[in-house]
């Protein structure tokens, strides 16, 4: 093993891979700042310029892409309430609330050193435990993705505000939303309205924009005097913030890093499903719950140090096995077998010095984050001086722009208005966006698992609970839907002892 990070130390210190993971990083940065424009797409666009690097420069870049794209994401949303990727929308409402206090330097720096954190706990987990991990990632099929997929729902239930109806009655408008385009099963088409465009179902990325883009544009618009300028503390005081959270809220992140990169494991899990989970957890067992929803930083270090120990988790099955785990590693694979590389059980044996060299460029990568993240805060004071009456109509062009350039297709963006006059009407109403988009987002994966497992197991409802793993994710899922109805019962019997006992007593 020494051997081999010796000659990958000198094949990551080449001054062509080295350039390779800088131009790749500042590539991702800059689309990862812009609203609607995801890893995914960085990635995809890396992919002709990787035909003329060498194979470790190559899979330098599209590493170092993603990974300044998921954390660079945060920009928008904490300085304009629009998530530059899906990953950061679980979080986005705490970071822009926290930005309209002052501490917009505050967020982004929060963001860029937890999502270094774990990315460097992903990999160092992607270092020692592949092949355990990926061999725990095979053994799960559809029945432990929809007890996975109903868990995450369950997280609406925390994420949401104190008025679990309004959490509920979002979610549902989430589901329905998930349930737009042709049955899994059937290929029947479902409320598409007479037209192809809604036939793959509505569009998630022009949704995201347009649920939380547009209620803003629609409120400074409506009552401009409601709105106002993001203030900005200093950059010396927000970094002793930011080092402050660390020593308070390690755990948080620890806990977050751990589970994205197992959730990242996952084949078809990603980064997006892991930034809520973690974020639900971070609220349902804070110690400060009175600070949710009004800006606080738990929830920020929770949803960014998942997300990144998320994209280095999805590497463990694309490497050993060769099974992608999300769709940025699905692109990497093709990449690898372009470039000679052929993933899979062998690839430490044939060609361990190239995979350790991934590991390194891993590490690099994700430090990088720290000085790219002092870049954004840099970039935030500029975008926090100017007039809001400007920066409204930009951001109208960015959320079109995003929305168009998903399918290149006018579709975007009449979703992304569509849905955007509905969030503003649901704010309106005191209903919370976050479980809408949490049911948008595992609406399809629930339904399509159920349906799949449903087909193989010739309707046997028992067969959900026969596996192991789906067995305890199954009983864990019904504990904590049941949870919730326990605790009112008996809420409501205690009163009602309580005037038994009383008139007892008399």
């Amino acid at each position: 093993m020494l051997d081999n990070l010796v000659a990958a130390f000198w094949l990551v210190a080449e001054p062509s891979t080295l350039l390779s993971i800088v131009a790749a990083s500042m590539f991702g940065f800059v689309v990862g700042a812009l609203p609607g424009l995801t890893a995914t797409m960085a990635v995809a666009l890396m992919v002709p310029i990787t035909f003329l690097l060498s194979p470790i420069a190559a899979i330098a870049s599209i590493v170092a892409a993603a990974a300044m794209c998921i954390a660079a994401g945060d920009i928008p949303g904490a300085l304009l309430r629009m998530p530059g990727t899906p990953a950061s929308a679980a979080y986005v409402e705490e970071a822009h609330a926290l930005s309209r206090k002052g501490d917009a330097g505050f967020v982004l720096g929060t963001s860029a050193f937890f999502s270094m954190v774990g990315g460097v706990v992903g990999t160092l987990v992607l270092i020692l435990a592949s092949p355990l991990l990926a061999n725990f990632a095979l053994r799960f099929s559809g029945f432990e993705f929809f007890w996975l997929g109903c868990l995450g729902l369950s997280c609406a239930v925390f994420v949401a505000t104190d008025d679990v109806l309004k959490g509920m009655a979002s979610l549902m408008i989430g589901l329905l939303i998930a349930t737009v385009g042709m049955d899994f099963g059937t290929g029947y088409p479902r409320f598409t309205m007479g037209t192809y465009v809604l036939m793959d179902g509505v569009s998630f990325i022009p949704a995201l924009i347009g649920m939380f883009a547009l209620p803003e544009i629609l409120r400074s618009l409506v009552a401009p005097a409601e709105t106002h300028r993001v203030a900005q503390t200093s950059f010396r005081e927000a970094w002793g913030k930011v080092f402050g959270a660390a020593r308070r809220y390690w755990f948080v992140a620890l806990r977050g890093s751990g589970l994205g990169t197992v959730l990242g494991a996952l084949p078809g899990a990603g980064a997006d499903i892991a930034s809520w989970i973690s974020f639900a957890l971070a609220k349902r067992f804070s110690k400060e719950p009175e600070k949710w929803g009004k800006g606080h930083i738990e929830g920020i270090v929770a949803g960014s140090s998942s997300n990144n120990a998320a994209l280095a988790g999805a590497w463990i099955p694309a490497l050993v096995f060769a099974i992608p785990g999300d769709t940025i590693t699905a692109i990497a694979i093709g990449v690898l077998y372009l470039k000679g590389l052929n993933p899979g059980p062998t690839v430490f044996i044939n060609n361990a010095d190239l995979i350790y060299a991934v590991f390194l460029v891993f590490l690099i990568a994700n430090l990088l984050l720290l000085p790219f993240g002092m870049l954004s805060m840099k970039i935030a004071s500029l975008v926090l001086r100017m007039p809001r009456n400007l920066i409204m109509p930009a951001l109208l062009v960015l959320a079109a722009t995003g929305a168009f350039a998903i399918d290149n297709h006018a579709s975007g963006i009449l979703i992304m208005l569509a849905l955007g006059v509905l969030a503003f009407g649901m704010e309106s109403a005191g209903l919370p966006l976050a479980p809408a988009v949490l049911g948008i987002v595992l609406g399809k994966i629930v339904e399509q698992n159920l349906i799949q497992s449903l087909i193989s197991s010739q309707g046997n409802l028992l067969a959900f609970f026969e596996r192991p793993i789906a067995g305890v994710l199954g009983v864990v899922t019904i504990i904590v839907w049941t949870l919730p109805l326990f605790r009112l019962l008996r809420n409501r019997l205690r009163p009602a002892r309580a005037e038994t006992h009383d008139g007892a007593h008399r």
